[in-house]
């Protein structure tokens, strides 16, 4: 994520993009389906796309254009078929540049949730991201808005459910938080932690709607390089980076980016989504729209995206 953040690892990133593609072509598929992680995937598809006009190509997750370089949906029609949409104002967008696109729903719809038990004392989910950079960034930041909050609630507790490739560094870094949290690496330990969790502080992403699947209350924070901050706000299309709150077309999901991600501010929205009242009832609200608006109740996105694939070939 990033341009400071990329250009270190250019020559490497366009090695293996043409080591994925030599291998596709290897394989002589019938179809190359590429999945999110459009600025290595859509390069792919193009160099495969170049050598073999005749492949069907298909992206799943499409691009953000909706949020900035909207460029990318015409230039994606050279190379790519067909896109299977997770979000239901996305196909327009695709069919206007010139590729069919199908809404097949979000897969956190489809998750396995745990059920909810009794909680002794408030339940604080710390999310600093997947990875190692948004942890560095974002894990002090959280430290110091738990101390904040350990000062009204000092019997809160705090876990951090994490992936194996942070889990060190996330470890070391909570070393210094002011409540020690639980480091939960074990997936039904996770989905547990999700079902009870009284609030959450999370990096921007989407964990936002891993929350609003468990009906868990959050908060976003996410620091970056200051080029990349600054480049994002000059491309962006939209005021807002939480999937909750485009989806369900409000802004209740508060958010600090950049220099606004500072525990002073953070704490205090924290503390009040943490009590019952206007606040957390409307999140909550805007949660429930968002999960039934990606597809929650229907047939699994997966199966409709495998639909979608086939209708295709």
């Amino acid at each position: 994520m990033g341009i400071a953040e990329i250009l270190p690892k250019y020559r490497h990133l366009k090695r293996r993009i043409a080591q994925a593609a030599a291998a596709t072509l290897a394989e002589n598929p019938a179809a190359l389906i590429t999945i999110d992680s459009p600025d290595f995937c859509l390069r792919v598809a193009r160099i495969v796309k170049a050598a073999r006009p005749d492949l069907k190509t298909i992206h799943y997750v499409a691009p953000s254009v909706w949020a900035w370089r909207p460029g990318r949906a015409a230039k994606m029609a050279r190379y790519i078929d067909h896109v299977l949409a997770l979000l239901p104002f996305e196909p327009p967008l695709m069919q206007a540049a010139g590729i069919s696109c199908d809404f097949v729903g979000h897969p956190v719809v489809a998750d396995p949730l745990a059920a909810k038990t009794p909680q002794e004392s408030l339940l604080i989910l710390a999310l600093p991201g997947s990875r190692r950079g948004e942890v560095v960034r974002l894990a002090p930041v959280i430290g110091e808005t738990l101390g904040l909050i350990k000062a009204q609630h000092p019997t809160a507790r705090v876990a951090v459910p994490t992936v194996r490739g942070v889990v060190d560094l996330v470890r070391e870094i909570s070393q210094s938080w002011p409540i020690q949290p639980q480091i939960i690496e074990n997936a039904d330990e996770k989905r547990a932690a999700f079902a009870n969790a009284t609030v959450a502080i999370a990096a921007s992403g989407t964990v936002s709607l891993e929350l609003a699947a468990n009906a868990c209350p959050m908060v976003i924070a996410y620091r970056m390089n200051p080029l990349t901050m600054w480049l994002m706000k000059r491309a962006a299309l939209i005021d807002t980076v939480t999937l909750v709150n485009l989806v369900s077309e409000t802004r209740h999901v508060p958010e600090f980016l950049g220099p606004e991600c500072r525990a002073a501010a953070i704490a205090p929205v924290l503390h009040t989504l943490m009590q019952p009242g206007a606040q957390r009832d409307a999140q909550l609200a805007a949660m429930a729209l968002t999960m039934a608006r990606l597809g929650k109740g229907g047939e699994p996105p997966g199966l409709r995206a495998a639909r979608s694939v086939l209708a295709q070939l």
